[in-house]
């Protein structure tokens, strides 16, 4: 079996996704673990190991037009279990980066204000307080119940803590915000 060229563009997609992911995507198998652990992957429109082989065979705008990369909340469920250590959640992470630098339109609405509030969550606490970031996303859409079952299949997985966490050292935390703004 010949291995598959891909074409300079194609390529450069790929490359591109490695190193904002810190993942080299050709130890992935599609074993579908990533997949089977992802606790929102009936609500996606790809599977996560989908998403790997888009991007192996440099589907750039597919991969980043999908509603996947925007559903992926980053649990880091998928890179945990991988047993090839790739960083799916930091592959997803990319993709979006790459989506919004490039002006291709949020499949999910309301997701990049979603995500947005991670970004705030982290300015705050130093890392994410899931909980807070779900409880504001979802009053802020006024739809507080639709996905109350997945709310607690997080929480029965400790993925939602009640509390929030703080780093100790949250004043680095803002100098990494003062920097990103200044554009350092």
């Amino acid at each position: 079996m010949q291995p598959i060229e891909l074409d300079r563009s194609a390529q450069n997609f790929i490359d591109q996704v490695e190193d904002l992911s810190h993942s080299h995507l050709s130890r992935c198998w599609h074993c579908l673990t990533c997949s089977g652990g992802c606790p929102f992957s009936e609500d996606m429109d790809y599977m996560p190991n989908t998403i790997i082989r888009m991007i192996q065979f440099g589907l750039k705008e597919k991969a980043l037009s999908c509603s996947t990369i925007w559903l992926c909340v980053g649990c880091n469920t998928c890179s945990m279990e991988c047993p090839n250590g790739v960083d799916v959640a930091a592959v997803m992470d990319g993709l979006r980066q790459m989506a919004i630098q490039e002006k291709i339109p949020v499949a999910e609405p309301g997701i990049l204000s979603f995500h947005n509030a991670v970004i705030d969550s982290i300015a705050r606490y130093g890392r994410t307080h899931k909980l807070e970031i779900m409880m504001r996303y979802k009053l802020a859409r006024k739809d507080l119940f639709s996905d109350i079952d997945l709310g607690l299949k997080m929480m029965s997985r400790r993925k939602l803590d009640l509390m929030p966490s703080k780093v100790r050292d949250r004043e680095s935390i803002r100098n990494i915000f003062k920097q990103n703004q200044t554009g350092r």
